[in-house]
């Protein structure tokens, strides 16, 4: 299977984040670069470069855009996604998120777990509608998902 060996994030016009979004991203990116399953199925009368890829994330017009290039051949092609499906979880997600890092500062460990299990509940189902939404589009196992969910968060929140 194909990989992705870069990524970044076009951030251009959102606030900066806050420290906590910051370390969420920067935990995102290196989990994702160290292991990740990323691949463009065969398209109908057109060769799909076999990567490895470099992706770029942005939003733009109220898409996600995602801009690949084969790291190798400089192939380059993009798809986008609506944002719709993605906002009830993404705004649950980051609901649960404050809640955690409220918790981290003043409640007992039972209470923080019993909250991170939460939290990675609503990763996982944002990580299963990433996977329904790129379907045909790209092909990523659940922890490419999940990695690819939290940057999508970073992107729709900005800080």
């Amino acid at each position: 299977m194909s990989r992705i060996v870069d990524i970044s994030l076009d951030d251009s016009g959102l606030p900066p984040p806050s420290p906590e979004i910051e370390q969420e991203r920067r935990v995102a990116i290196f989990d994702l670069l160290e292991d990740n399953t990323f691949t463009l199925p065969a398209r109908e009368g057109r060769d799909v470069p076999p990567g490895p890829y470099r992706l770029e994330l942005s939003i733009r017009e109220r898409r996600l855009v995602f801009d690949i290039t084969d790291a190798e051949l400089g192939e380059a092609g993009e798809f986008h996604l609506s944002l719709g499906p993605f906002r009830q979880v993404v705004k649950d997600y980051f609901q649960i998120c404050e809640s955690y890092f409220d918790a981290v500062k003043t409640m007992p460990p039972s209470q923080i777990e019993t909250i991170d299990m939460a939290r990675r509940g609503i990763h996982n189902e944002g990580a299963r509608v990433l996977q329904e939404r790129l379907e045909g589009k790209a092909e990523v196992d659940i922890d490419t998902a999940r990695r690819l969910f939290t940057l999508i968060c970073v992107l729709h929140f900005g800080g």
